[in-house]
């Protein structure tokens, strides 16, 4: 078996040897067992039961949630010579009809299919009249009613194991943690699956979170970084969605807005430009992204916080799925946090899962707020330890520097506490500064002991400190209180001298379009003697995509541009040695690869 895996993987996948734990997998899958697969975004987890699909008797059938990407995932392995189809709403009735015939005859090596559309009594039938490979159940975190996209219908999916007990099953997911892993296994009846957990550790992203000041100002300072590349910025509601994408246009960046309130026309025509063109900005709310398979995203920015550690793992995992390098940046500040917390407040969950999502901000909270390696605090809520600094996020790039802010924060608790606890960050700063408004007179805070006792600091410094007050427990957020600020336990250690409060010092602002160096990047740039070739492979790969109607990396990935660029080959047998060439590609785009290698560097 291995030979043929190999075989298999070479011939059609244009591969010479398997990553980390794909052998074992598809090995494993193959010869009949069941799995649970956890492995990062990027990481290859598709060929982990494609493969074993082509090389069992039958047909492998996808389970995946999102209707809109089947397509370009169908178009891929098309191009790979691999006999796919999906089966969705999309398709009228004679195309659907015709694709069940392919699957009955045994046409058919991978057919992807909606939950919803899998559960129902006629695909269940057709099911039972069909020869099945393997069940591969997709994005499996979604059967989880405590993770970030849940789906009902996944619950449902353990009829695959009671009615066909023999085929082989394999769940996948880029993101679960230690609770969710158990869930999973118990929700879709996989205990005795044998579980696989690569590390979540994507080296190639680097993460940096900035505290909010002006958010437009700073993404645009950001995107200065990234002019002409994909990326995806996300943001908390609608309104800033339409707002952040107009903002970009008026700045000449090719954006676009995705999200809910959206007519399904227009979401699914600003996606597909995302995925079939280059350099495209999409500006979303969390709508959009779950099995997003471009590869060569180069940023995910967050202008506001996300829900929890667990999404934003997910959302920047849509970055550098190709190995290459790229940003996760998020500008954060005190408002999201009350945001999020009245937000959970006023939610119709019962108080259990309230208490589980006030865990996960409070955990996401204290990732922003850290001073430690960010890599190692992300993963560790994976249930993973992180040996080392990664020397790829803003912490290990820049440290921070911490100042004493005991008597700042005695002062801040204070003036919480004597303006009643009944006030947001942004009215307590106005008294610690001395400001004279016609609010502060209203509620006689001008009169206050702790009015103008704060004049130091500047506002934004304030900020920090309230923010980080709130993140180290000093200080709670009462959501039921518009977001008022009180005391808590730990406040009256501060104020009577018995805990010393050592605070990160934030970064001063940056001028105009300054960025941090990005230092060595973790994977190599191509050779400067190699870029009019890779540019000339580029221009090929386009046109081919436009006469196709494919998104480009569907014929040929950047790294598989990048390798041919450096190699130069001169004839068919030196080409298939490159990574990303399989027979079926080699056969219909080799020629033309091998004619622009020559007119290029005989140019």
């Amino acid at each position: 078996m291995p030979d043929a895996s190999l075989h298999q993987l070479r011939q059609v996948f244009g591969f010479e040897a398997f990553r980390g734990e794909q052998a074992a997998i598809v090995a494993h899958v193959t010869a009949g067992n069941d799995a649970l697969v956890l492995m990062p975004t990027g990481g290859g987890k598709s060929l982990c039961y494609q493969l074993p699909a082509l090389l069992r008797e039958g047909c492998g059938i996808v389970v995946s949630p999102l209707i809109a990407l089947m397509q370009d995932q169908v178009e891929a392995l098309r191009l790979l010579g691999v006999r796919a189809a999906f089966l969705n709403s999309t398709l009228d009735g004679a195309t659907a009809a015709s694709i069940e015939q392919e699957l009955l005859a045994g046409e058919l090596d991978l057919l992807y299919v909606a939950p919803e559309r899998l559960l129902t009594p006629r695909f269940l039938s057709l099911l039972d009249r069909a020869r099945i490979a393997l069940f591969a159940i997709d994005e499996a975190h979604c059967v989880s009613q405590w993770g970030h996209d849940f789906r009902r219908e996944y619950r449902e999916l353990t009829v695959l194991h009671e009615r066909w007990p023999d085929v082989p099953r394999i769940a996948l997911t880029a993101t679960a943690d230690p609770p969710t892993q158990v869930e999973i296994a118990e929700r879709l009846q996989l205990e005795e699956a044998r579980r696989f957990v690569s590390s979540f550790d994507r080296p190639n992203i680097r993460y940096a979170v900035v505290q909010k000041d002006n958010a437009i100002r700073q993404l645009r300072d950001f995107l200065a970084g990234h002019a002409g590349e994909a990326g995806i910025v996300y943001c908390l509601s609608r309104r800033k969605v339409e707002k952040t994408a107009a903002a970009l246009v008026d700045l000449g960046i090719d954006a676009l807005p995705y999200h809910a309130g959206l007519d399904a026309e227009t979401r699914a025509t600003h996606q597909r430009r995302f995925l079939r063109e280059d350099g495209v900005v999409i500006v979303a709310t969390i709508a959009f992204g779950m099995g997003i398979d471009k590869p060569d995203v180069r940023f995910v920015a967050h202008l506001d916080l996300p829900k929890s550690l667990e999404g934003y793992y997910q959302e920047t995992g849509r970055a550098g799925r190709d190995g290459e390098p790229a940003d996760a940046w998020m500008c954060q500040g005190l408002g999201d946090v009350v945001l999020l917390r009245q937000m959970i407040e006023q939610s119709d969950s019962g108080e259990e899962r309230k208490r589980l999502e006030r865990r996960k901000l409070d955990a996401l909270v204290a990732y922003c707020e850290t001073m430690r390696c960010r890599r190692q605090v992300l993963l560790s809520s994976f249930g993973e330890d992180y040996p080392r600094p990664c020397g790829n996020c803003d912490n290990c790039l820049e440290p921070a520097e911490t100042w004493d802010a005991t008597v700042a924060a005695q002062k801040a608790l204070s003036c919480v506490y004597r303006s009643g606890q009944r006030f947001g960050a942004a009215h307590v700063i106005d008294v610690l500064r001395g400001s004279d408004n016609e609010r502060i007179r209203q509620f006689g805070h001008d009169r206050l002991s702790t009015h103008g006792i704060g004049s130091e600091l500047d506002a934004r410094a304030w900020r920090s400190v309230f923010r980080q007050l709130v993140a180290s427990g000093l200080l709670e957020v009462d959501a039921e209180g518009y977001g008022s600020l009180r005391l808590t336990d730990a406040s009256r250690e501060v104020l009577t001298g018995g805990r010393q409060v050592m605070l990160r010092k934030e970064a001063p602002r940056r001028s105009g379009r300054e960025r941090p160096s990005r230092g060595k990047p973790p994977v190599a740039d191509l050779d400067p003697a190699d870029q009019p070739l890779f540019d000339a492979l580029r221009e090929l790969r386009a046109n081919l995509a436009r006469e196709q109607n494919v998104p480009a990396y569907v014929i040929f990935h950047d790294t598989t541009l990048r390798g041919i660029a450096a190699r130069k080959p001169e004839n068919a047998d030196e080409l298939a040695h490159v990574d990303g060439i399989g027979s079926t590609k080699l056969e219909r785009y080799g020629d033309l690869v091998l004619e622009t290698v020559a007119n290029t560097t005989q140019a």
